[in-house]
């Protein structure tokens, strides 16, 4: 799991943010999946697609001026499937106070070099904390897949 973590850092400029000075959500999204996508790649050594976005609750606004942390890491692999997670921060980079904004849950899929769906690597588990996430990981994946299924 560790082999697979990436962190992104950027400095939230004015074409970032709305008339309130708040970062945009869009923005904050395209910064996950990217995130999300490299942490993915790494794991699979594969280019990869997302396929899915679990829900993305913003629960502190990011500003003008702050530094937003993405910190990313593969907690499910399936045949062809991973799951990563993002935890996503926004930091004043004068204090260094830091505030977490969010946590999103993505899935992605790997590809050959035909652009068809390859299998990944199985994912392991170095601490009880990896353990737990993949533990929850897997009832995520379940849940998705029994939504696919009600559809």
């Amino acid at each position: 799991m560790r082999a697979s973590r990436v962190t992104l850092s950027q400095l939230m400029h004015l074409e970032h943010a709305n008339l309130l000075g708040n970062v945009h959500g869009g923005w904050i999204m395209k910064l996950v999946d990217e995130a999300g996508a490299l942490a993915s790649m790494r794991h699979a050594q594969r280019k990869v697609v997302t396929v899915a976005i679990d829900s993305m609750v913003f629960r502190q606004p990011i500003r003008l001026g702050d530094l937003i942390i993405l910190n990313a890491k593969v907690t499910y692999t399936g045949r062809t499937s991973m799951e990563v997670e993002v935890q996503v921060q926004a930091e004043n980079p004068i204090t260094g106070e830091r505030t977490h904004t969010n946590t999103a849950y993505l899935v992605y899929v790997a590809l050959d070099d035909y652009g068809r769906p390859t299998t990944v690597p199985p994912l392991k588990a170095e601490t009880e904390d990896d353990k737990q996430k993949m533990e929850r990981a897997q009832e995520r994946q379940e849940q998705r897949l029994k939504e696919k299924q009600g559809r």
